[in-house]
């Protein structure tokens, strides 16, 4: 009997424990901070739809739980607007936090989940902060950022940060379905990315995070739209479009980056060792990719600020169509170049030369890649290539597309273990198309994204 009682006790306990949880609807700053300082797990906290001005940050350091978080939103999505001095700060042991909703206008580098915090979301907001600095800056790990906009930045940082904690940076982030729009040139000054993913501290620790579906439009800023300082990053089947800054592996190690759509823009920047490019479409690029010139060899010692020399990087199953530029290596007074690179199975059609390369490339291993009505190979090696038409074709979806009397239909026989989908999200099969596009007919999840895909607007919620 007694051991009856104990578990009845322990039931009820339990089932009034879930009661607890409720929803709190407030309309002032205060209120919302003093409802954030008694939350428990499942609460949902509602802002009421209004402008609210902030002369302190407000502070979240309470703990949801992975079933029942704590949920911190605007009444309506967008219509609570959050402006003045402070912003949402996660600090440490903050966990499973939802925040979700708002429009944020207040002062830069407020919105921020500091090292320690975990399991937090930022989903469906507007970020459009005053002043120099970060529109948010996650330094916790295992965060999800999702179908937020980022917009109308006219200053000095960036529009979303990536930081760590010691020389360890953020783990397990899942940032995607973002819409990153209309960042205006800074004037050459370096600390303008759109995006910037670690510092040169971080670039040697493994992130393992996945940046996916997110859309660049209109970000100059500085020459470095997405700046990547760290290693271990997954960024597949974003778009970049109409950005005159460059997509830039800048430091950091075995990244992967395929399925992503370059579209009037600079194109894709490598430095570092191992990385792992294929399956990426560009469009009307000066240039499409650019193999880095290292200064510096970070394996030997050379500082991690140095522009480390690109080492055993495969770049293989692009397309590239109609690029002034379209595989390219700049000079550098004493350069390293880079080595050991592969370039192959890539289709280049349309536009200047194949490859232009100004500084070493040892040990490139360059192997059939086609081109097709560009001003020549260029630098490409004879052996390299061959020049025949791929029997490409613009489809609804307004990219270039494999025909079915492709002849680089089945044409690879070489096995690439980690090359497995095609620009489309489809799965390749053995062997493999040449190119980007693998031709199937399975459903695929990757194409050019556009406004309603993806940003607080995004249809398919």
């Amino acid at each position: 009997m007694k051991k009856y009682l104990i578990a009845i006790l322990f039931l009820n306990f339990f089932v009034s424990g879930n009661l607890f949880a409720k929803t709190i609807i407030v309309s002032s700053i205060e209120a919302l901070q003093n409802a954030i300082n008694n939350a428990k797990p499942g609460d949902i906290l509602l802002l009421s739809n209004g402008v609210y001005t902030t002369t302190a940050d407000i502070t979240i350091n309470k703990a949801g739980t992975e079933s029942k978080p704590i949920t911190i939103a605007a009444q309506n999505i967008g219509a609570a607007e959050i402006k003045g001095s402070g912003g949402f700060n996660l600090v440490s042991p903050a966990a499973y936090i939802i925040i979700k909703g708002f429009k944020f206008t207040h002062a830069s580098s407020k919105a921020k989940a500091g090292s320690g915090t975990s399991f937090c979301r930022f989903t469906q907001n507007i970020f459009e902060t005053s002043g120099k600095g970060e529109d948010l800056t996650i330094a916790g790990s295992d965060h999800e950022i999702d179908y937020n906009t980022f917009q109308n930045k006219n200053s000095m940082g960036r529009f979303l940060a990536i930081r760590g904690s010691g020389n360890q940076i953020a783990e397990r982030l899942w940032i995607h379905h973002n819409y990153f729009k209309n960042f205006k040139d800074q004037g050459g000054a370096n600390g303008a990315e759109a995006f910037q993913f670690g510092l040169s501290g971080f670039s040697l620790s493994t992130s393992n995070s996945i940046v996916e579906y997110n859309l660049f439009e209109d970000c100059a800023g500085e020459n470095e739209l997405i700046s990547v300082k760290a290693s271990g990053v997954t960024l597949r089947f974003n778009t970049i479009r109409n950005c005159p800054a460059q997509f830039t592996l800048r430091h950091g190690n075995k990244s992967f980056v395929y399925g992503n759509y370059f579209i009037h823009t600079p194109g894709l920047r490598i430095f570092g060792d191992d990385h792992t490019i294929y399956s990426n479409y560009f469009e009307d690029c000066d240039p499409a990719i650019t193999v880095g010139n290292g200064d510096g060899e970070v394996a030997d010692g050379a500082k991690l600020t140095s522009h480390d020399r690109p080492d055993r990087v495969v770049i293989a199953f692009n397309t590239l169509i109609d690029n002034r530029r379209n595989f390219f290596q700049s000079g550098r007074k004493d350069g390293l170049g880079a080595t050991f690179i592969t370039i192959a199975y890539n289709i280049i059609q349309g536009g200047g030369p194949a490859a232009t390369i100004s500084g070493p490339l040892m040990n490139a291993i360059w192997k059939g890649n086609i081109i097709y009505k560009t001003d020549g190979a260029g630098d490409m090696p004879g052996n390299g290539f061959r020049q025949i038409n791929p029997k490409l074709a613009r489809d609804a979806s307004g990219t270039f597309h494999l025909q079915s009397e492709s002849p680089v239909i089945n044409a690879v026989t070489e096995k690439f273990p980690a090359i497995t989908l095609d620009m489309d999200g489809q799965v390749r099969v053995w062997p493999f198309d040449t190119g980007a596009d693998e031709s199937s007919k399975a459903e695929g999840k990757g194409h050019i994204l556009n406004s309603l895909d993806v940003g607080v607007n995004a249809q398919n919620l």
